[in-house]
């Protein structure tokens, strides 16, 4: 089982908008076709409750609150059980879910988003989520940096983060130069 693509379903997931059933179908990768064919309406409730939930983990793990992230996660566990089963086409594809053939969408979806992350946080730790630093942005990501040192969701945000940051700075000290006294 591919833990960390299913950790990254969670990510995928908390990042997305959820206006509608059209919204949750575009979360769907073509590995995952068959759930974008049989998404409906009921699905995007149960998704959005989810969303805000592992939304509250990561935001857990960010802030140091390793235990309330713990026990959000064995909820979730509880709410989508993992039901492993192997599956493939032929004898040399063979690989795992995470969940029973003929699960609901969300099952099969939020079982593997839910079971990767929880396995992510057993082997890095809570601290590895991450909420992105630029204010304008809050999405959320896994850091895989090697000194757990990432604070922003990508390049573009942290790159127009430090631009703002460095404009604020000149503005100041224009300011400053020009409030101070003329000697």
């Amino acid at each position: 089982m591919n833990f960390d693509a299913y950790a990254r379903t969670a990510v995928d997931l908390v990042n997305t908008s959820l206006d509608g059933v059209d919204d949750l179908r575009s979360l769907f990768t073509d590995e995952n076709v068959w759930m974008r064919d049989e998404v409906a309406e009921r699905d995007v409730a149960i998704f959005r409750r989810a969303q805000k939930r592992l939304r509250d983990v990561f935001e857990y793990g960010t802030t140091g609150r390793d235990s309330e992230a713990v026990v959000e996660l064995n909820a979730l566990l509880e709410a989508f059980p993992v039901q492993p089963r192997i599956s493939g086409h032929d004898s040399s594809d063979w690989h795992m879910h995470a969940s029973g053939r003929g699960a609901s969408v969300s099952a099969e979806y939020l079982a593997g988003a839910v079971w990767g992350l929880s396995v992510w946080l057993c082997e890095y730790g809570s601290a590895r989520f991450g909420v992105c630093a630029d204010d304008r942005c809050g999405n959320v990501y896994l850091d895989t940096s090697s000194n757990c040192c990432r604070r922003f969701c990508s390049e573009r945000c942290a790159t127009r983060s430090h631009v703002a940051a460095h404009r604020a700075r000149k503005r100041a000290a224009v300011e400053e130069k020009q409030l101070s006294p003329v000697s």
